[in-house]
């Protein structure tokens, strides 16, 4: 079902056409962008709130700036819906995040419009910097260079290094600060307490309005008059807030705040902003959610990725089961982290602004002294929980995989080196399905089995993942733990099993065969079960061993495998250079083993969005995959 634009909107391929309005109409166009961005959502799924939140300021910057001339850099891309349907992608909308569709993200192969891919967030300020800097040098005095960045984001640590470095550049960039109070769950830390000071206190702001219209006048008076005026802000901001203002002392100037809901104002705002040169920033405070009263009036947690819902009453669909399904791995690991902290009061929790996604929310409920949200701030709580290990706690520091890539740093040289035992729980390991390239865990099997001092483990289900927790938390020598799981469910609907101790660095024997071996590691494994099980039917017998550790290897496992089998078939979740196969690879050469040895995995490119199945199957280790490499590796069929 096809969603049928406004009559403003229908008329709207590109920003050109967005221009050829008069100002009067931008309010209704807002209307009518807002109701297809909760029309499309509504039903066919994705991110919702963040991108209601910034209808009015998506059209006033392409009213007023000339894209993709002017270069718009989004920061995160969960806001940018409404910029891809004015920018020529409003009939094609409704594939956003589906397979081969749209990407749910900006994405710079997909439309010149898009400056700069942003899948993570904290990047517009460097990347927009960038920009300026190089039209600068190449002498585009008139271009105009914008980084949208939410509050949330910008706790990011290089959010503040772009910021302090463009403070010094002077270079034409404009900062707008899209303060909502939310990333994906609320706000935490000093940041957010001190933007809620500057929107909040009276005084500042009503003062603000009477002179804003006063200072604009006096910067066309010349020099002496705009370094009047400029001295004049300075004052009502330093005198009237309880802090001295923290973007005016990295020499940004400082707008706002302002209403990021009335599209006129922001259109004359930008108007203004446009001839003043150098580095500032516009604080524009916005609702997340914004024209949706569920959203509005809910939990904006829930409402940030909703899935389809019923647009008239609010209600989001879930599907019913008639039978008790398994639950998600990161309930799995919620829920045991509890449990296990019940029992040992040495551990704590730790995520970087992902408290629900990952259910540490679950702890930080119940032992809110014991379970910390660090904001996003990847490499803050890699160290901050080596910090906590110094000290004896057992600290669990969970973070989605393609985020723990940004504190790789940290994990080196503040765990690895130092020995520390810091538990690292990676959620959503493997292909992240609809969040597409930006968001698919698939490099840290390869990037942490490389490196000293780090056990680095998979559960293949529910059971192996709380024993795993369980043995992560016993005394151990100093060494770092990677525990990595897949987003979505697991197989074990009744999976609240006793907890056990394994050995670590053992697999286990799920079944023995003839002719070849299959090793997987993780909840891939799963797939290789099914595809025993149906060979079994046709009497073809084949081994299966879940290795459960990528690193230590069970070398003792292994070598009984090489001694047995000259085929063997390695199956991961992540990529193949430096991941698992090529471990197996390495033992097979050190050891002087001689067999034929086929991996499936992540094959070495970029693998876009599509459903976890989809991709599976796109990179040939879904069953049908498995099944076709184990016939040709057999020659049961033609290769």
């Amino acid at each position: 079902m096809l969603i049928t634009p406004g009559k403003l909107l229908a008329q709207i391929n590109s920003p050109d056409d967005l221009k050829k309005l008069d100002q009067a109409q931008l309010v209704q166009l807002s209307d009518e962008l807002r109701h297809f961005i909760i029309d499309n959502v509504s039903v066919y799924g994705g991110h919702f709130g963040a991108s209601l939140g910034v209808v009015e300021l998506t059209v006033a910057l392409h009213y007023v700036f000339n894209a993709p001339y002017d270069q718009l850099v989004w920061d995160v891309g969960h806001q940018a819906y409404g910029h891809k349907i004015l920018t020529g992608r409003r009939d094609e909308f409704h594939t956003n995040r589906v397979y081969k569709g749209l990407s749910g993200f900006p994405r710079r192969h997909e439309s010149p419009y898009d400056a700069f891919g942003v899948g993570h967030s904290s990047t517009s300020v460097s990347a927009a910097l960038g920009m300026a800097v190089a039209s600068k040098y190449k002498g585009e005095e008139d271009r105009q260079h914008i980084a949208v960045i939410g509050d949330g984001a910008l706790t990011g640590g290089i959010a503040f290094e772009g910021m302090n470095h463009a403070g010094v550049s002077d270079s034409n960039i404009l900062i707008i600060l899209n303060d909502n109070c939310m990333a994906i769950d609320p706000n935490v830390g000093a940041l957010k307490d001190y933007l809620t000071d500057i929107t909040t206190s009276r005084a500042y702001n009503k003062l603000k309005d009477e002179v804003w219209n006063l200072l604009g006048k006096l910067s066309n008076f010349g020099k002496s008059a705009q370094e009047i005026a400029s001295k004049v802000e300075t004052g009502i901001k330093s005198t009237l807030l309880s802090q001295s203002n923290f973007f005016e002392s990295l020499n940004l100037r400082y707008f706002g705040p302002v209403d990021g809901h009335d599209v006129n104002h922001l259109v004359d705002i930008f108007q203004d902003l446009k001839n003043i040169k150098g580095p500032k920033i516009l604080h524009c405070v916005t609702v997340k959610g914004k024209g949706y009263a569920p959203a509005e009036k809910g939990n904006a947690t829930t409402w940030h990725a909703p899935g389809t819902f019923d647009k008239i009453t609010g209600e989001i669909f879930k599907k019913v089961q008639d039978v008790p399904q398994p639950p998600k791995y990161q309930d799995v690991f919620g829920h045991t982290l509890v449990e296990l902290a019940r029992a040992n009061d040495k551990i704590v929790g730790i995520t970087p602004a992902m408290p629900s996604g990952s259910s540490m929310n679950i702890m930080m409920k119940e032992m809110p002294d014991r379970a910390f949200d660090v904001g996003i701030a990847e490499q803050h709580a890699v160290t901050f929980s080596a910090g906590l290990a110094t000290q004896g706690l057992i600290p669990f520091c969970n973070i989605y995989s393609s985020f723990m890539q940004r504190a790789y740093d940290q994990v080196i040289h503040d765990v690895c080196i130092q020995n520390l035992p810091v538990n690292f729980c990676l959620d959503r390991a493997g292909f992240a399905g609809a969040d597409g390239a930006t968001h698919h865990g698939a490099y840290d099997l390869s990037f942490f089995r490389c490196l000293p001092n780090m056990i680095v483990s998979a559960p293949m289900n529910e059971e192996e993942l709380r024993d795993l927790l369980y043995t992560a938390q016993l005394p151990r020598a100093e060494q770092a733990f990677s525990i990595r799981y897949p987003r979505g469910q697991g197989v074990m609907p009744e999976w609240r099993t006793a907890m056990k101790a394994i050995t670590i660095g053992t697999g286990r024997i799920l079944r023995e065969g003839h002719d070849l071996a299959i090793l997987s590691i993780g909840h891939v494994g799963n797939y290789a079960v099914e595809v025993c099980d149906a060979l079994a039917e046709q009497n073809i017998r084949i081994g299966h061993y879940d290795m459960r550790f990528v690193k230590p290897l069970d070398e003792a496992l292994l070598h009984a495998i090489f001694a047995r089998y000259k085929k063997v078939l390695t199956i991961e979740d992540g990529c193949l250079p430096g991941g698992f196969g090529s471990a197996i690879l390495e033992f097979m050469a050190d050891h002087h083993y001689n067999a034929e040895v086929r991996r499936l995995g992540i094959p070495d490119k970029v693998v876009e969005h599509g459903e976890q199945s989809e991709l599976h199957h796109e990179c040939g280790f879904d069953v049908a995959g498995i099944e076709r490499a184990v016939a040709e590796m057999l020659e049961l069929v033609s290769r």
